[in-house]
């Protein structure tokens, strides 16, 4: 498991061990890692050119003192102070010992830019010495120059990875002792390119914020029959999805269902032709939900259109139940909150802002806090779908970030494939947190997979589900 801890709980853990340490030692141990890194990003450090963009706290050390082993090296190494008047005066005395030089601006061309203006402490975005320099580590990076990130790229939140104005685009971050959330979470991530941790030594007693499942995680995770399961011990899901306009929802949510390890499949909706001509294994029901049969599970909402009917009767069931799309509109929190078993909500950045009554900017811009937000005032585990897939339950707790995907899987139809594959996960027996984060890494690595580089139709996302589920084992 991949976990990524609050500024708070960083700064107490560094505290403790500097408290521990000569003076000087933990920023020594950081600005060695930093170095490697550059040095390998560089390939031949000798003769290289590189650009240190300084602030004022110790993300500047750290930059000035990797500068400095650089330049011992053979680099030739120039730092760029955000205010001259404050510079740490160790890291500036080491790197010209070394034979750095310190300049205005970022100037003539470089091969490597390091981006130490902010630390993780840096809120409310650059001002306006700070965005400056910015502006120039992109001009840089657009002339060919690799800019690496000290700890965070600086104008991101830490904590949530919110981006306020300009920020650096990295094409490596390397940070230290722990990951920040920042780092996971969009438009955040998106600014952070490869990620390397360097472990400093820190001790993190408190839980961490986040969480990313890895291989390892989901592998154990997965329902696997037994030589005594038949199809009802491997649970059945219901799936009520579609409608004359939108039959194609059904189709696709069928098909994640029966994708996702359950034993049988139920459909309940007007489009059981379209979905017994493309899977005959379905078992097809035209009247009520309650009078499909018995089912571990249901899914309800995709491609329903303007009669949600349904939807409140799959509520009032006392079964797991899966809620997307259509079903999500005008959706009651009481009716939720009081449900007897686990509801899961799956919204895209669009749907979360109409549960909450907030514009869909607010909720991109601030993912952490919209899904912990819906998790609380429906009382229910809620995936949020987009760039960055989060998944958080309604008792607080580590959010889950998803690890896989590709921006390929930006197409209609594939959150109606991750709905019947997580609702076949519930009925498999998995939680609600479990089900909803087994599901959408599964189902970011089927795209990924199926895509190559290229574009993906969610039908392809359904059928390449095996692969990723086999694929997963592998890796172990």
């Amino acid at each position: 498991m991949r976990t990524a801890y609050s500024v708070e709980t960083v700064r107490a853990a560094e505290r403790e061990l500097m408290d521990r340490l000569p003076e000087g030692a933990l920023m020594q141990r950081a600005a060695a890692g930093l170095a490697a890194a550059c040095a390998g990003l560089l390939g031949r450090v000798y003769g290289a050119r590189v650009a240190l963009l300084v602030g004022p706290g110790d993300n500047g050390g750290d930059a000035l003192y990797a500068g400095a082993r650089l330049a011992h090296r053979g680099a030739g190494v120039v730092a760029v102070p955000m205010d001259p008047e404050r510079v740490h005066e160790g890291g500036l005395a080491a790197l010209r010992a070394a034979g750095g030089r310190v300049a205005g601006r970022l100037e003539g061309r470089v091969d490597l830019v390091v981006d130490g203006l902010l630390g993780i402490g840096g809120r409310g975005g650059l001002r306006p010495a700070a965005a400056e320099l910015a502006r120039q580590a992109a001009a840089a990076r657009e002339a060919g120059a690799l800019v690496v990130a000290v700890d965070l790229p600086s104008g991101v939140d830490a904590d949530t990875g919110e981006v306020a104005g300009d920020a650096v685009t990295a094409d490596a971050t390397v940070t230290f002792g722990a990951w920040k959330p920042g780092l996971l979470v969009d438009p955040g991530a998106g600014r952070a390119g490869a990620v390397r941790l360097v472990p400093i030594g820190l001790e993190l007693g408190e839980p961490p914020v986040l969480e990313a499942l890895q291989y390892a995680d989901v592998a154990g995770r997965l329902p696997v029959p037994g030589a005594a399961s038949d199809k009802y011990r491997r649970g059945v899901v219901g799936v009520v999805a579609g409608s004359a306009r939108y039959p194609g929802a059904a189709v696709l949510a069928v098909a994640g269902a029966l994708r996702g390890g359950a034993g049988a499949v139920r459909y309940v909706g007007p489009a059981g032709d379209e979905v017994l001509a493309r899977y005959p294994e379905t078992l097809v029901h035209d009247g009520a939900p309650g009078k499909a049969g018995r089912v571990q599970s249901w899914v309800v909402g995709p491609g329903l259109g303007d009669d949600r009917s349904a939807v409140g009767e799959v509520l009032a069931s006392d079964v797991p139940v899966l809620v997307d799309a259509d079903g999500l509109r005008g959706l009651d929190p009481d009716a939720v909150r009081a449900r007897p078993a686990p509801t899961l909500l799956t919204p895209h950045a669009g749907e979360a802002a109409a549960l909450l009554g907030v514009s869909r900017d607010e909720v991109e811009s601030g993912r952490l806090a919209a899904v912990r937000e819906l998790a609380g005032r429906y009382g229910a585990v809620v995936l949020l779908k987009g760039s960055t897939t989060l998944v958080a339950g309604p008792a607080g707790g580590p959010v889950r970030v998803n690890p896989t995907g590709t921006p390929w899987l930006a197409t209609a139809g594939s959150g109606d494939v991750l709905s019947g594959l997580a609702g076949s996960l519930l009925a498999a027996g998995l939680t609600a947190p479990d089900a909803a984060s087994v599901a959408a890494h599964l189902h970011g690595l089927a795209a990924r997979l199926a895509s190559s580089g290229g574009p993906v139709l969610a039908h392809e996302v359904a059928e390449g589900l095996p692969r990723a589920w086999r694929e997963v084992g592998r890796r172990l």
